[in-house]
């Protein structure tokens, strides 16, 4: 009888455990088959005959081309701590005043979950402030509509 009660828990610890399993790899299966992805690490041999930088580490023209970020001094804190939560092109897209930055820093703190940054804060306007600022660039002037010189089309045939 002892030895079915044993039976019985160890097989309902078994049936726990898998479950438990199961549900780890729902919630984090994604994460954990990328650490063992080795489909694209090339060999050893490809290794020591391409000296190149990966793909996602490429700089061309100081855009970094993975993220689409200016590759400058802060693009590792910037990188690490803006893709954490949403895409570089987000950033990117956006252009603003160091007031405005760090107004928009303050929101994702305030309604997004935006940790504190610390001391990486500044060095995180600084970046964002020097290469997405606001551009001289905007619309064409308004036209002078008095200095127009207006003529009428005339279509029909003479």
């Amino acid at each position: 009888m002892k030895n079915n009660i044993s039976l019985l828990l160890t097989s309902v610890y078994l049936v726990f455990g898998i479950c438990l399993l199961a549900f780890c790899y729902v919630l984090f299966g994604n994460v954990v088959s990328g650490w063992f992805d080795f489909s694209s690490v090339p060999s050893k041999t490809a290794i020591q005959r391409t000296k190149t930088t990966p793909k996602s580490e490429q700089v061309v023209d100081g855009i970094h081309l993975e993220t689409g970020l200016v590759y400058a001094e802060g693009f590792d804190i910037v990188r690490g701590t803006c893709t954490a939560c949403h895409s570089a092109k987000l950033v990117t897209q956006n252009r603003a005043s160091r007031e405005g930055w760090k107004q928009m820093l303050t929101w994702m703190q305030a309604t997004q979950g935006l940790w504190e940054l610390g001391e990486q804060e500044p060095i995180i306007l600084d970046y964002l402030a020097t290469h997405y600022a606001p551009e001289a660039i905007g619309r064409r002037a308004n036209i002078d509509m008095k200095e127009v010189e207006w003529y009428i089309l005339n279509l029909e045939e003479e």
